[in-house]
């Protein structure tokens, strides 16, 4: 995965809610130094046929930027946490098999 400014991150992923449907607070949103492991066990999303997306920002301050921008868009999330090497945003669609 690329690294791209926290701008084209947001701008990614909004388009990508908005292109799947529902409203932003059905999404929930985070950062991560491992995307995958965050999604698929810890929250477990589906890998497969599931509405999930993941980018990578140059910093973990930019990353928290674009996830209080998420989360001031009317995402679900928590906010903060992570570390230096915490440089991704995710999202996905909740439902019965997530968590939350």
């Amino acid at each position: 995965m690329e690294a791209k400014k926290p701008e084209t991150v947001y701008d990614d992923i909004v388009a990508y809610i908005k292109k799947q449907g529902g409203e932003p607070s059905g999404w929930y949103v985070g950062i991560a130094s491992d995307w995958g492991d965050r999604l698929f066990n810890q929250h477990n999303v589906p890998r497969e046929g599931y509405l999930w997306i993941a980018r990578q920002c140059y910093t973990s301050d930019a990353a928290r930027k674009v996830e209080r921008a998420l989360l001031n868009h009317g995402c679900d999330g928590g906010g903060g946490g992570g570390d230096e090497t915490t440089v991704y945003v995710y999202a996905y669609l909740k439902g019965s098999l997530t968590d939350p």
